[in-house]
């Protein structure tokens, strides 16, 4: 959202427990609205967010989106061993149709939040029916969690798809022995072509070193992702004793050296 190529910012908002960029798509001059949230704990705290939101809906007059942490669920089975919706979870249920918005599907997980033998889905992304008018191949897909209590949760579309692909790089590389002379030394060489020319052709040496010199960190981060992925799985289906709860620890040490 900081890149003045794809949005242009017209206004921000910030609450306590969240955050509001009113903004312009400019790939299709769509104007709208991206909220973050981070709801509260307390059935109270919760009904001040959710007013406080409504609040901006009516402020910002466009499509807006909410996304992130909402503390809360909105189905009994989005939270493990529960039976029924608590009072605030009705509060929530409630604010969402009063509103109108439209809980965008997440079909590749069913919890999106765990800590020990507790799994729910508290994450989610809540949009006004005018935005699935302008993207009706929107969809979610979770992200691996690696050492957080959440899954990423990726919002896609396929009028983005075909965009072009950010710079990205690895804090690993710049500690590094002998990385930053490697850099300075392609960029000299590449000459006078425009930087963002010269940025294309760096990912080339920079796949390659990351290849010799990061590969075994790549197959650790893969077996950890996987070991994560079948203790959340264990919690899942209610196998959660203490051998389990050893299990994670090691395994958090060890993604952590």
């Amino acid at each position: 959202m900081w890149d003045v190529m794809l949005f242009r910012m017209n206004n921000c908002y910030k609450g306590e427990r969240w955050l509001c960029a009113e903004r312009v798509l400019l790939k299709n001059d769509f104007h709208c609205a991206f909220c973050l949230v981070y709801g509260a704990h307390t059935r109270v705290g919760k009904l001040a967010v959710w007013e406080e939101l409504s609040f901006i809906a009516g402020l910002c007059q466009v499509p807006i989106c909410y996304m992130s942490d909402f503390n809360e669920v909105i189905q009994v089975e989005e939270r493990k061993s529960q039976d029924r919706l608590t009072a605030s979870a009705e509060d929530f249920k409630s604010w969402i149709q009063d509103i109108q918005l439209v809980d965008l599907s997440l079909n590749d997980r069913k919890f999106t939040w765990f800590r020990g033998c507790s799994c729910s889905r508290i994450d989610r992304v809540l949009v006004s029916v005018e935005w699935t008018e302008e993207f009706s191949e929107i969809w979610l897909k979770g992200e691996p969690r690696g050492l957080s209590d959440h899954y990423p949760i990726i919002v896609e579309d396929i009028i983005f798809r075909g965009s072009p692909r950010p710079f990205r790089s690895l804090d690993s590389w710049f500690t590094h022995e002998g990385f930053l002379s490697m850099v300075r030394k392609e960029w000299k060489n590449l000459g006078e072509i425009q930087f963002t020319g010269k940025l294309k052709a760096l990912t080339v040496p920079l796949g390659r070193r990351h290849k010799v010199k990061f590969s075994d960190m790549d197959k650790k981060i893969q077996r950890f992702e996987e070991e994560i992925r079948k203790i959340d799985e264990l919690a899942r289906n209610k196998v959660y004793d203490g051998t389990v709860e050893a299990r994670k620890k090691a395994l958090v040490s060890c993604c952590k050296q």
